[in-house]
């Protein structure tokens, strides 16, 4: 599904460089569920924002579907991004002023879906998800549980092929984030590529593997399975 050859990336100020990736390749298949785990600062959520098109590296190539994209500019790394993959954040990102229903049908909404059409998908998916009695409701008005319950079905409601995760149980106590992990075993059992990055140990036991990163490069790959 992907691969990345060597890509570098640093940050620069008028007084410092710092790198955050120094030569990482990998390769990650359709079908994976991968955990990138690693102390703060050694380059897990740069790199997700690079597999994620939201960043480009400095040097290296990137192939998404066998097609080199680290070259791409803004606007067709934007397309690219709708309707392949979907993000799941620490921080859920869910707009406030919009319902349940109406977050969730963003995505289908850049992609030109009609509006029959995105409210039939999204009933469907909430009643999946258990969150059918929640349609109405705002964020501030649900668990944190609950709303990363949405953003989950806000990154899945247009069926991208790559599904990631940055952190998705940081904001949550034990039992709200195993609940999480189970969502998330569920899709990827049912067929979606998962990419998660993660300081829990128990959280990255969900994957089929894990990569350890540390000042920038991949200083260990775990197959789980």
């Amino acid at each position: 599904m992907l691969r990345l050859e060597n890509i570098k990336k640093s940050f620069s100020t008028d007084e410092i460089e710092t790198v955050a990736l120094n030569g990482v390749s990998l390769e990650v298949k359709e079908g994976d569920f991968l955990a990138i785990m690693g102390p703060s600062g050694c380059g897990k959520s740069t790199l997700l924002n690079i597999i994620g098109l939201l960043d480009v590296p400095n040097e290296g190539k990137y192939y998404l579907n066998d097609r080199e994209v680290s070259t791409l500019n803004e606007n067709d790394r934007t397309r690219l991004r709708r309707g392949t993959i979907g993000f799941v954040f620490q921080s859920f990102n869910l707009i406030d002023e919009l319902n349940v229903e109406e977050n969730i049908e963003l995505p289908l909404t850049y992609i030109g879906t009609k509006k029959d059409e995105r409210k039939r998908l999204v009933s469907e998916l909430l009643k999946k998800l258990n969150m059918g009695h929640r349609a109405t409701h705002f964020p501030q008005q649900l668990s944190g549980g609950q709303q990363q319950r949405v953003a989950i079905a806000r990154a899945i409601i247009s069926k991208p092929k790559l599904i990631l995760a940055d952190e998705p149980t940081g904001n949550l106590d034990s039992q709200n984030g195993k609940e999480v992990m189970e969502l998330l075993k569920q899709l990827h059992e049912e067929g979606a590529t998962i990419i998660m990055v993660t300081h829990s140990q128990r959280d990255a036991l969900y994957a089929d593997r894990i990569v350890n990163l540390l000042d920038g490069q991949i200083i260990e790959q775990d197959n789980m399975i």
